[in-house]
């Protein structure tokens, strides 16, 4: 017999099992052939004293931004130890009890699990997350008084986070001819998000997803994921899954970078699996616009997307997914 866990996933999942759909759940349409290697980048290259080799690093970075949407970094300039010390915070927040994480306002009641949106068990996702803004990860009041260290720890973390999706932007930008505007005006640091997943182990997987397919709805993600795997990416059209790299981040671009460069950096569509015995922990840095900012093409080259918010697309979402259970994206704003 089954067992219920913190949080109720299963009870959930249960429920959507006896909705009825005028589809056939296919969790797993696209199977993955093989594991794959991202492609790994030393970010000591952009301070190297030699300008060839900035220029290489450089031109790493963006070439795999156009070709798999996805890469890894190593020598980021994030600790080993503020990673560890990142984990432990994330360990003893989850394991709180589930009315404590879901109604004691934690951090800017930010909680969610599961799915709320899905209306079959194809589109459910076995995790649970805090998605802060990162403009309220000093606030005292978020913590109330037993997640004090993790105030302390989550500022540390968001802070060299943010400057590594700078640098990273920076990059890519300069590759960019005749961009107008630095992306610098256009992404703060109170407009982005800190995200802390925890993927329960699941006791039918691996007919389940921890996340659902989908691309990310901002510039740029960084990823700091545990040992365990599960990631999967689309590449040439089929599932790969993504060896996990103990020193390495993972980097990808989001959909406003995509239509940004015009479609010269790829939003790839990617999705957690999950585990039948070992939960799986990761951390998430969006890079993200006011919602009031305009996203365009940096090209003066015909665009081929009109100009958009980023409030006006992520209501857009809110919209599909509501209407149709899933998210329709950057092909909304083809012109």
């Amino acid at each position: 017999m089954l067992v219920d866990s913190n949080p109720p996933l299963l009870h959930n999942y249960g429920a959507l099992l006896h909705k009825p759909s005028n589809k056939t759940p296919q969790l797993h349409e696209n199977h993955v052939t093989e594991e794959c290697q991202l492609p790994l980048i030393d970010l000591d290259g952009l301070n190297s004293l030699d300008m060839i080799h900035r220029l290489e690093c450089a031109r790493a970075i963006c070439s795999a931004s156009s070709e798999w949407g996805f890469f890894q970094v190593v020598n980021h300039g994030i600790s080993p130890q503020l990673i560890e010390k990142m984990r432990r915070e994330q360990v003893k927040l989850f394991s709180a009890p589930f009315d404590k994480k879901q109604n004691a306002g934690l951090l800017n009641n930010s909680y969610r699990f599961g799915t709320p949106t899905a209306t079959h068990a194809s589109q459910y996702s076995w995790s649970e997350a805090f998605h802060i803004p990162v403009s309220k990860i000093s606030d005292k009041s978020c913590y109330g008084d037993e997640f004090t260290s993790l105030r302390e720890v989550m500022e540390e973390f968001s802070a060299a986070m943010s400057n590594l999706s700078k640098v990273l932007a920076e990059v890519l930008i300069n590759d960019l001819s005749n961009q107008e505007e630095a992306l610098e005006d256009i992404c703060e640091s109170s407009s982005c998000f800190l995200r802390l997943n925890r993927y329960p182990a699941c006791p039918f997987s691996p007919e389940m997803f921890g996340l659902v397919p989908h691309t990310d709805s901002d510039f740029l993600t960084i990823l700091c994921q545990d040992q365990v795997g599960g990631l999967q990416l689309m590449k040439d059209s089929k599932w790969v899954a993504v060896k996990p790299n103990p020193d390495a981040l993972i980097v990808n671009i989001g959909d406003l970078f995509q239509a940004w460069s015009n479609d010269v950096y790829k939003s790839v569509e990617h999705k957690v699996l999950a585990n039948e015995k070992t939960e799986r922990y990761s951390i998430a840095y969006f890079l993200c616009p006011s919602y009031d900012s305009l996203i365009g093409s940096s090209s003066t080259e015909s665009s081929i997307y009109r100009k958009f918010t980023f409030g006006e697309y992520r209501s857009q979402i809110q919209e599909d997914v509501k209407k149709l259970g899933h998210k329709v994206g950057l092909s909304r704003f083809l012109i």
